[in-house]
């Protein structure tokens, strides 16, 4: 069961519980899942019975426990609990990772957008972004891919920075993909390159330049350094190579013979104990593990969250959790066969998640105009 799935089931136990008179409730449009503050709180979270309390007149507690009850038995879920004032958290099933790894590879680089869905509609089953409009003609006043009318005159202000052009054009793309309708229209009239951003470009290179601008959030300023440094230290060349290695994997894979499948992606190696974190102190395994996991399921809020709030640097953020959970998981849960050890079911199903989190990394560096090269 994927995190969409997981809100989808949760909203049909409301709309049950409505229908049936258990509650009586406005039925919310979306239910919002997320991973739990701490470890050892399930798979997901979600705060429905508390927003559905004073509506219902009554304690979110109880307001939880009948969905609860609903929602006990329902496939991929293995337990449900409640927490706190209110919060239910989930337990997924066994199979539930592995369904996640097979939707972000079938739908490859389509994973995370939802423009292509919002065009046709957002339908009853959907989990529809904040604001989205599926709809949405372009505004009546501009054509697509021009700038303003021109009878309205200059647009007012100063000319923009680099900082200013490079933050509206992948802004346009992440509202394009999380299916969030743009308040101008999602057009970004077309404009010179600002001297700033070519002297950038020519310092540092065109990638290296769009992350030191995109990465800071917008009440935070640029910090440029003196040239940019091609080793892990880097968090851009470090989110590279993550979704460089994740290729090579799959290369490395085919010629020993054996490809991806998803499954269960076993113990740890190192004898390493799952659940018992390094003497460093440092993440354990498992956690690392379900780390990873988490930040490939909601990738494609991360994208609604950026859209929403207007703020690129989410994604980028974002992807740099993303690279540094794969490393983590990668160094303890090797991928491919190690010495003299043949191809197993357990290599199959680890290469397939290495190979979704290339996907989800790639596909992030796309949003933010960033090549993803096959070598690095």
């Amino acid at each position: 069961m994927t995190p969409a799935e997981l809100s989808r089931t949760v909203l049909r136990s409301v709309r049950g519980a409505v229908e049936e008179q258990e509650l009586s409730v406005p039925v919310p449009a979306r239910i919002v899942v997320q991973p739990p503050p701490r470890p050892g709180c399930g798979d997901y979270a979600s705060n429905v019975a508390l927003q559905l309390a004073r509506q219902a007149g009554r304690p979110a507690r109880e307001v939880a426990e009948i969905l609860r009850k609903r929602l006990i038995g329902s496939a991929g879920i293995t337990r449900v609990e409640i927490a706190g004032p209110g919060f239910l958290n989930f337990t997924l099933g066994d199979g539930a990772q592995a369904a996640l790894v097979r939707e972000v590879l079938a739908q490859g680089d389509r994973y995370g957008d939802r423009s292509v869905r919002s065009a046709r509609g957002v339908g009853a089953g959907d989990v529809a972004g904040p604001g989205s409009s599926p709809d949405r003609e372009p505004a009546p006043d501009r054509e697509p891919g021009r700038g303003p009318d021109p009878d309205r005159g200059p647009a007012p202000g100063p000319a923009p920075s680099a900082r200013d052009v490079v933050v509206a054009e992948v802004l346009a793309r992440i509202q394009a993909a999380a299916g969030v309708a743009a308040v101008d229209g999602g057009q970004v009239a077309p404009v010179a390159t600002p001297p700033d951003l070519t002297a950038l470009i020519a310092r540092l290179g065109v990638d290296e330049a769009r992350w030191v601008l995109l990465r800071p959030a917008a009440q935070d300023p640029v910090r440029v350094p003196e040239r940019p440094v091609q080793r892990e230290s880097n968090p851009r060349f470090r989110v590279q190579y993550a979704a460089a290695r994740a290729r090579a994997l799959r290369r490395y894979a085919q010629e020993l013979g054996f490809g991806s499948e998803p499954g269960d992606v076993g113990a740890p190696a190192r004898g390493e104990a799952v659940g018992e974190g390094p003497s460093d102190g440092s993440v354990s395994a498992a956690q690392s593990l379900q780390t990873f996991h988490t930040l490939l399921a909601t990738y494609p809020s991360a994208i609604e969250t950026a859209a929403r709030l207007r703020a690129p640097d989410r994604v980028v953020r974002h992807l740099e959790a993303t690279a540094d959970a794969f490393f983590r998981w990668h160094d303890v849960c090797p991928p491919l066969p190690v010495g003299e050890q043949k191809p197993l079911a357990v290599h199959r199903a680890r290469l397939a998640l290495a190979e979704a989190g290339g996907t989800v990394l790639a596909n992030g560096l796309r949003l933010l105009g960033i090549s993803a090269p096959e070598h690095l």
